[in-house]
């Protein structure tokens, strides 16, 4: 190994001390094993080696995965609660040409994990930053799940209080695309209970846990039959649940909502019954006023 290896820094797989290439100045945002350690790549070993400055989420978490292969260089804790305080010494750090890693607690940065004011701040400054992709937890679940994957939408993790929580669902509840969200397995209960009740009890759902772990499972069901499995007993845990999109609505016969229509304008106003039939049949206001008016103009 030459001396511009040395300082290039070292892994080790299996006892055997590799030399990571030097790394071109910029922040690398490095995806690190959910579960399974042997679920990194090696592009991800040879950038947090070599990098000047690991930026860590918890430093003591982390250094069971630095430390697993080997990379002994400096490290730094960077999350919710110091992130803004420290952005303009990293920025300062870059602009000298050092090459610096951001790594989470698990996965892939960012995706509810901290790190977007830094990455906004330095695209504002105009320096680099470098994807290094890798394992993902939302990304894991969706392959087996057993639900679409040509669209989806990422919530993270709901509001942990009742009313919240119900209100955020009740505003995805017409969503066609396949929703994922991250979950705390003491809350996971009540959210598939909540989730029953903001999208229909029969709406079909899965919920993984202990991703690429030794006893990683998958539970698939309604959202009823899943909130009464997870009701009953302690889960342990990290839990992301995917949820199907909302059903596609069946067209309504002109005749079907008219038919009722006229009876609503025989016994209320003509603006209380054209509400009731717009809420009732999910149509237009318009649509169903012209009716209205229509009806009462052959009168």
């Amino acid at each position: 190994m030459t001396n511009e290896q040395q300082k290039s820094g070292t892994y080790f797989i299996t006892g055997t001390a590799f030399a990571a290439p030097k790394l071109a100045p910029g922040l690398y945002a490095v995806a690190t094993p959910i579960g399974n350690l042997r679920d990194i790549t090696l592009r991800a070993l040879e950038t947090l080696a070599a990098a000047d400055l690991v930026l860590c989420e918890d430093t003591r978490l982390s250094a069971r995965l630095l430390d697993h292969y080997g990379i002994k260089g400096p490290r730094m804790a960077l999350h919710q609660h110091n992130e803004r305080a420290r952005i303009d010494n990293i920025i300062a750090r870059l602009q000298q040409g050092q090459a610096i890693a951001l790594i989470s607690d698990a996965g892939t940065p960012l995706l509810s994990d901290p790190g977007f004011p830094l990455i906004r701040a330095l695209g504002e400054a105009g320096l680099p930053v470098f994807a290094i992709p890798g394992a993902s937890a939302l990304l894991s679940a969706m392959v087996v799940a057993g639900l679409p994957t040509d669209a989806f939408t990422f919530h993270g993790f709901l509001p942990t209080k009742t009313g919240a929580r119900l209100k955020a669902l009740a505003g995805m509840a017409d969503s066609r695309e396949t929703l994922v969200f991250y979950e705390s397995p003491r809350r996971l209960d009540d959210c598939l209970a909540a989730m029953g009740e903001a999208f229909g009890a029969d709406r079909q759902a899965a919920v993984a846990l202990e991703l690429t772990k030794r006893f990683e499972r998958v539970h698939r069901g309604s959202l009823a039959e899943l909130a009464q499995e997870f009701a009953q007993g302690e889960t342990r845990g990290e839990a992301v649940i995917v949820v199907a999109g909302a059903p596609e609505a069946t067209p309504i016969a002109a005749d079907d909502w008219q038919a009722v229509l006229v009876d609503a304008l025989a016994d209320q106003p003509l603006r209380a019954a054209v509400d009731e039939i717009s809420t009732a049949f999910g149509l237009k206001r318009k649509q169903v006023y012209d009716a209205a008016l229509a009806l009462k103009a052959k009168k």
